[in-house]
């Protein structure tokens, strides 16, 4: 395996392990040393922007790096959700549907992408999906603020803030990312409903042609 093809060493991938690293740094923080916690999981955030400059600056975009990119994203986001049902317990049905929601609709439409052989789980026929995909400000955005959203709640747990109107300020600002991740979530719906019908219609074309489909498993 020559270095142009050794995958596992491509800039974005090593990257995203980089990630992966500040990421569970975070998670042991999280507990005991929020400040800590907080700048690893952001920078761990913020060079998810930087993994996908390489990929395109040195053409090394592949299935592993988009994997893995994914899992990171998605985990990290758990973990987060994990811990905020520590410090909010009252809101753990809220906390879970949204880490579920992101977790399947998210792993569904990657699924979806391999099956059909798309060159890019980043394309979708569905409008939003696409806007989303495509917009790279609007994904930027929508992303920071989800982000944003959970980090502040974090944040709070420990450091509420100076109040107005008997408010914190980590309250104000949570509650300023919150459209952001409401309609972020409410985006992963619709990924979630689209690659179902994507997976479908993939079931159903493999039985009105199971020469094919027989041929491919071999």
């Amino acid at each position: 395996m020559s270095d142009n093809d050794n995958v596992y060493l491509f800039y974005p991938n090593l990257i995203g392990y980089g990630r992966i690293v500040l990421a569970i740094v975070s998670f042991y923080c999280m507990s005991t040393s929020p400040l800590m916690a907080m700048f690893c999981y952001a920078l761990s955030a913020a060079l998810d922007a930087f993994d996908g400059w390489a990929a395109r600056t040195y053409n090394q975009s592949s299935r592993f790096g988009a994997m893995l990119d994914q899992l990171t994203d998605r985990c990290a986001l758990l973990a987060l959700c994990m811990a905020l049902c520590k410090f909010y317990p009252d809101w753990l049905f809220w906390f879970q549907m949204s880490a579920v929601i992101d977790i399947a609709s998210h792993w569904l439409h990657l699924h979806g992408a391999d099956l059909t052989q798309q060159n890019t789980h980043k394309q979708s026929s569905n409008p939003i999906l696409h806007l989303y995909y495509t917009n790279r400000m609007f994904l930027g955005f929508m992303c920071a603020g989800n982000e944003g959203f959970y980090l502040f709640l974090y944040i709070r747990a420990f450091f509420p803030g100076p109040t107005l109107f008997s408010i914190h300020l980590m309250s104000y600002l949570a509650f300023l990312m919150f459209p952001v991740a409401f309609v972020k979530s409410a985006i992963s719906v619709v990924h979630l409903f689209t690659a179902a019908d994507t997976v479908v219609q993939y079931d159903v074309q493999q039985r009105r042609n199971p020469r094919a489909a027989s041929s491919k498993s071999t």
